[in-house]
């Protein structure tokens, strides 16, 4: 057992503790970034003036009538930018533009005024000269027009040609899924100052520290050292502050530095919606082989995602995309393009997943669509192509621990008692003719590492104090998922003192420099190796102050929940004493702890490599009642079991499961982003910017039966405390939801009919895909007066969002060899009803 991974008796990691800030966030006292605001004098509060054209020349942009406005302070355009007028990584995004407007919504210009109503109707008064230019707003468009940008990756193995010739059934067909907004409670917010030293000192609400203060020291034209960012606690991230938050922090920095004054930028809710980037949408086109007996034997597929106007992190999101797209079904021969498509759009970014849930839901769709023309059940199908003992990835990366793929579906499938649950579901199905309902079963395997290797390393500062309590900071930042407390937990059992003797301060770049991002799901993997190491590196020292006051040799000494003692003394000390002593002993009580993730490497020009340090494994059964008259259902059960090695903090991590499975069931069901792409001035705007119009997972969507468990025996050799991530991994535990609603409306219709559902799986659209395998030629249509006369069957139905599903799914079954003879027999394929 490695070092890394090794857990003490009686170890503090492993107990089930609340968050950290609990009491704070139930009782509002926890303070956000927005709450330091009333703590200092003469803030200025900026808004911007936003593009009403989704792409446009920009001319003339005149701030004159703004200064007329009561109480406007400055307005900030791009001629104010000393340094680099870039807010991305990439130099292809204009932190506020000079010739050309990109999307609809775009800041052109912000307005400082002394409270916010000044700074809007400043804003309101600019008067900004833009000549309109055709754009291009669905992914659709785009395809059509070649619009694309950034890299365009491979990946290649195997003899894919040669294995469509050999199967038995070959399927193709196309799948168009829309993204998600990331509707986190706080919207995104920096707080800008200038210190008594000149120093900039910036409060933000940022997934990366260090990130961001690089894209401030670009800006502004000064090194890193006079750019401090400190991040207190996000109100929630989901990869949405990964790199969006560096323009806002840029412009308030800027904004300090113009007047001198402490600057405050925070977005409302419809400015957030309507500015910041979302999951990648994705059109994918794709053909599939089978053999006889239902393996998969080849797929060639071309991932297509929407990135906006910039690239931001779409590269990589693609890229994990396609590493993805196998979910964890072995794919011998595999070829898949990737290509991100230029829109006028926002600039979509990093959501949860990271663009693992839109490869995986390409293959779920899949096999889900052709399971009945294989005649197997999608749950048989899905079993049947799982990984094996020695089988590799797409990208070559042997794929350790198939097993717990399989232990972990088994354990699902016992204690949701499936299979007796199908039988009464057939029955209960039998016996009504307008309301159906189905459950499905699907797996996850998520890789846990960030695509580019350099990122995969983390740093931490323990301090440990004369009256012996301590403090540690790491790089890691915590927006609600707990991170911190799993910090605490490693520390305490890591120096063997209770947990109470340790407590954690905000993440700041000026503590610990040059630290990733908080995100890829690896948050507690590399911070606490680095908190770990910190520990060890003091415990190194003081063991030798022990042995001296034990009267014991160095390498039995024990420090137990803040007892120290010896194998071969009675004597003992506690850790109060200890510290003391060697303070008064003049040995160092601090120490920087650093981890990187060992073993990963990548080559992105050819897609091969090893990317990811271990696979997390999980499962989901969902049931699901659907409403013939209007496609509205009930998430009736879910059963969870997901691997989370030997967790760090078990109560933590269920919160963590039952989030991301809600998450990603909205993203699955309800959440419809719709931008007008019609003809009209409108053209380009985000429709869903509220809350009315855009529906986020409630309390009535959280079913009424919901059981997690974690894997058993899941000891991760290598990983800190033999533990996992479990960030990320869960969110695509909800594609058993729209599975199960697929199996739903299967049952409308005949035996064997496949069902094309789009996403989001809407009310709406599953009220279609009913109708469709109701009357596959399209003649039958509802009689409204069966809604009164069924009533009451048809009861419990769901919200219904006022739009309906705007992914559209087409498919059809082809002959793996179109010369067969018609007549012969030897045929292969299935034709889809059209």
């Amino acid at each position: 057992m490695s070092h890394l991974s090794q857990r003490p008796a009686d170890a503090i990691v492993g107990e089930s503790h609340h968050h950290e800030s609990a009491f704070g966030h139930v009782t509002g006292t926890a303070l956000y970034t927005d709450d330091l605001v009333g703590r200092l004098t003469g803030v200025l509060h900026a808004y911007p003036v936003q593009s009403t054209h989704a792409h446009a020349r920009l001319g003339a942009v005149d701030t004159a009538p703004a200064y007329e406005v009561p109480g406007v302070v400055r307005v900030v355009t791009a001629a104010d930018i000393p340094g680099v007028n870039d807010q991305g990584v990439k130099h292809d995004e204009p932190m506020l533009p000079t010739d050309e407007i990109m999307f609809y919504g775009q800041p052109i210009a912000w307005v400082l005024g002394e409270d916010l109503e000044a700074a809007k109707a400043g804003a309101a008064a600019v008067v900004v000269d833009a000549e309109p230019l055709p754009s291009l707003v669905t992914i659709a468009d785009a395809i059509e027009a070649e619009s694309f940008h950034g890299i365009q990756p491979v990946i290649d193995k195997g003899d894919v040609d040669g294995a469509f010739s050999d199967a038995a059934h070959v399927f193709e067909g196309e799948f168009e899924f829309s993204g998600q907004e990331h509707f986190y409670l706080e919207t995104q917010v920096s707080l800008a100052q200038i210190d008594e030293n000149g120093q900039i000192f910036i409060q933000c609400s940022t997934q990366h520290p260090t990130e961001t203060q690089d894209i401030v020291s670009h800006v502004l034209g000064v090194p890193a050292h006079e750019v401090t960012v400190q991040c207190l606690r996000m109100g929630g991230g989901f990869g949405g502050k990964e790199m969006q938050p560096h323009g806002y922090a840029a412009l308030a920095a800027l904004g300090a530095k113009l007047t001198n004054r402490p600057v405050r930028v925070r977005l409302d809710r419809t400015l957030d919606i309507t500015m910041t980037g979302k999951r990648h949408g994705f059109h994918s086109s794709w053909r599939i082989g089978f053999t006889e007996d239902g393996k998969i034997l080849a797929l060639d597929a071309t991932l297509t995602a929407d990135g906006g106007w910039s690239l931001d992190l779409s590269e990589p999101v693609l890229t994990r995309a396609m590493c993805h797209i196998d979910n964890a079904y072995w794919v011998p021969n595999i070829r898949v393009h990737g290509r991100i498509a230029k829109c006028n759009k926002t600039s979509q970014t990093a959501f949860r997943g990271f663009g693992g849930p839109q490869g995986m839901l390409v293959m779920e769709d899949i096999l889900g669509r052709v399971a009945p023309q294989l005649g197997l059940s999608a749950r048989e199908l899905r079993r049947r192509n799982f990984y094996e003992a020695g089988q590799d990835t797409p990208y070559y990366q042997p794929v350790r621990h198939p097993e717990r793929m399989g232990a972990t579906w088994q354990q699902v499938i016992d204690s949701a008692e499936l299979e007796r649950r199908e039988a009464e579901i057939a029955d209960f199905n039998s016996r009504h003719d307008h309301v159906k309902r189905g459950i499905a079963i699907t797996p996850v395997k998520f890789g846990i590492s960030f695509n580019l290797t350099a990122f995969n390393q983390g740093g931490a500062l323990v301090l440990v104090y004369k009256d012996g309590s301590v403090l540690i900071t790491h790089g890691g930042t915590e927006m609600g998922q707990g991170l911190h407390m799993k910090m605490m937990q490693v520390a305490a059992t890591t120096l063997g003192v209770p947990l109470s003797t340790v407590r954690l301060a905000p993440t700041r770049t000026d503590k610990v420099p040059n630290t990733s991002a908080t995100a890829a799901s690896s948050g507690s993997d590399l911070n606490g190796g680095a908190v770990k190491d910190a520990c060890e590196q003091i415990i190194g020292r003081l063991v030798h102050v022990a042995a001296g006051l034990l009267g014991a040799p160095a390498h039995e000494v024990r420090i137990k929940r803040g007892v120290v003692s010896a194998l071969s003394s009675k004597k003992t000390v506690t850790w109060e004493e200890l510290v003391n002593a060697a303070y008064f002993q003049r040995i160092q009580l601090s120490a920087s702890g650093f981890y990187r993730t060992e073993g990963l490497h990548w080559d992105l020009s050819t897609m091969r490599g090893e990317p990811f340090k271990y696979f997390a494994y999980g499962a989901a059964a969902s049931e699901v009642e659907v409403n013939r008259f209007d496609g509205s259902y009930t998430l009736r059960r879910v059963d969870i079991v997901h691997d989370v090695g030997d967790s760090l903090s078990p109560l933590i991590d269920i919160g963590q499961i039952e989030g991301g499975f809600v998450q990603g069931a909205g993203w699955m069901t309800l959440e419809d982003l719709r931008w007008d792409d019609s003809d009209r001035p409108t053209r380009g705007r985000l429709a869903t910017q509220a809350a009315s119009t855009y529906k986020i997972p409630s309390f009535s969507e959280v079913p009424d039966v919901f059981n997690v468990s974690l894997l058993d025996m899941a000891h991760e050799e290598g990983a800190v405390y033999g533990s996992k991530a479990v960030g990320e991994p869960p969110l695509m535990l909800a594609f058993s939801v729209r599975e199960a609603l697929r199996e739903a409306v299967a049952a409308f219709g005949e035996p064997g009919t496949p069902v094309e559902l789009a996403a989001p799986s809407t009310p709406e659209a599953v009220y279609w895909a009913v109708e469709s395998v109701r009357s596959p030629a399209g003649g039958e249509r509802i009689d409204p007066m069966d809604r009164a006369a069924d009533a009451e069957e048809a009861g419990g139905r769901g919200e219904t969002p006022g739009v309906s599903g705007s992914s559209a799914t087409e498919g059809e079954t082809v002959g793996a060899a179109e010369s067969a003879d018609p007549d012969s027999g030897a045929q292969k394929g299935v034709t889809v009803p059209s």
